[in-house]
């Protein structure tokens, strides 16, 4: 074994040039691969980081056979007043858990009195919402300066349905959907900010500032 070592330097040492040339050529793909699988994975975390903070959050949850429906956003299967307080009371008891947020998710009809278009809405409690997607706010490209949120009877728009429609900050606009036993209902909320796209399905879903008891019926 000694002998190989010996005669392995020497053959190093007697053809310099070509030991220094593959050196460098080795050293130049070790450090792009590293160089690669690092950017690709700062990309990755850079994704799912504002996705997570700005729009799902880190953990959800549901009732059970609701994610199996979640394309048909069911509002029959959303947790009750009793489920919200004893999940509540839990994760309240949870030190790792820094903030949560109750949502109704639902589908509807969006409207600005001359045209009509299918939207993804979600109900939620401002005050909670933003410190449980603390990312939310930065995705806010018009409206909203105040720090708020939301106020009840206000929607933040995604970008490209208010383009798409041509609604501007302080728009009037009707939202028709239906309510958990399938009866239709209309409302009208105004415009308070342009939310900026994000990857994915998320592009086209609203924000509603609803009242904290409808909230908590999530």
């Amino acid at each position: 074994m000694r002998n190989i070592v010996k005669i392995a330097l020497r053959n190093l040492l007697r053809y310099k040039r070509r030991t220094l040339l593959t050196s460098m050529l080795i050293t130049i793909g070790v450090v792009a691969v590293l160089l690669f699988v690092s950017i690709s994975g700062a990309f990755k975390s850079m994704m799912i980081g504002q996705i997570t903070d700005s729009m799902l959050g880190h953990l959800q949850i549901h009732k059970r056979g609701y994610v199996a429906s979640i394309d048909n956003l069911p509002l029959h299967l959303n947790l009750g007043p009793k489920d919200m307080l004893t999940i509540g009371t839990m994760l309240d008891a949870i030190d790792e858990v820094e903030a949560y947020s109750p949502r109704i998710k639902f589908g509807g009809m969006f409207s600005n009195f001359e045209e009509t278009t299918n939207v993804r809405l979600n109900g939620v409690d401002p005050a909670r919402e933003i410190r449980a997607a603390p990312l939310l706010s930065k995705r806010i490209l018009e409206g909203q300066s105040s720090g708020v949120l939301l106020e009840p009877g206000q929607i933040l728009v995604p970008e490209l349905l208010a383009r798409g429609m041509k609604v501007k900050i302080g728009d009037t606009v009707v939202v028709v959907a239906t309510n958990r036993d399938g009866s239709v209902n209309a409302k009208t909320l105004s415009v308070s900010g342009i939310l900026d796209g994000i990857s994915g399905p998320g592009g086209r879903d609203a924000a509603e500032g609803a009242p904290k008891s409808r909230a908590r019926t999530v």
